[in-house]
């Protein structure tokens, strides 16, 4: 495990790498993220992106995404991936958020948790992202992976449990932009077939480089 100190150089030498921490999903609204975030599930950011700005057009507002077929819907997110289960998902959440939320995106994990598709990770980034509330930590495969490789995490896997744990050792005002800092970091640096260790700006602080030396 890291010490508090090292944690704090970690957080602070991605800020310094990856100084621009935003979603890489494009949205303007709060259900268009949330919308976004489900259809990212087993597929790119890049191909969502690809995808949304046809699927919004179609659907400009909450309202036309609950009163829509999801057969119709299937049509615009089909090359995502799993996407009858996507479109029924979405479908589903517009109707929700219209009946039993008054056209808001809830920002409490227990409500976000009530919407069909979403899980803890999908709600940490609309309670981060939309309502920048501290604490707020998403952990999706690059976050397993390079949590554990730093040494924040001891041979975790549950998504849950490093949540927690990275909950523990993170500034609650710098967790989701950590996030967002470690997934740049996954795709660029810290790659899961061979991690180019020795461009890290992390190599020093990292249980894994420590451990190859």
């Amino acid at each position: 495990m890291r010490t508090k100190e090292q944690v704090l150089e970690i957080v602070r030498r991605l800020e310094a790498e990856y100084p621009l921490a935003d979603c890489t999903l494009d949205f303007e609204k709060d259900y268009e993220l949330l919308f976004s975030v489900r259809l990212a599930a087993q597929c790119t950011d890049a191909r969502v992106n690809m995808i949304t700005p046809a699927l919004f057009a179609r659907f400009p507002t909450l309202e036309s995404f609950a009163e829509a077929e999801v057969e119709e819907v299937e049509r615009y997110v089909h090359s995502c991936g799993f996407y009858r289960a996507k479109a029924r998902d979405i479908v589903a959440s517009a109707k929700m958020l219209v009946e039993s939320y008054g056209g808001k995106v809830p920002d409490s994990m227990d409500e976000l948790l009530k919407l069909p598709g979403v899980g803890r990770k999908t709600a940490n980034l609309i309670l981060g992202d939309v309502y920048n509330i501290p604490g707020s930590t998403v952990v999706d495969t690059h976050c397993i992976r390079i949590s554990n490789l730093l040494g924040l995490v001891d041979n975790m896997k549950d998504p849950v449990k490093i949540e927690f744990e990275l909950r523990k050792q993170l500034p609650p005002e710098k967790s989701s932009d950590f996030c967002h800092r470690i997934v740049l970091h996954g795709r660029e640096i810290c790659v899961a077939r061979r991690p180019e260790c020795d461009r890290c700006c992390l190599n020093d602080l990292c249980q894994f480089a420590e451990q190859k030396t």
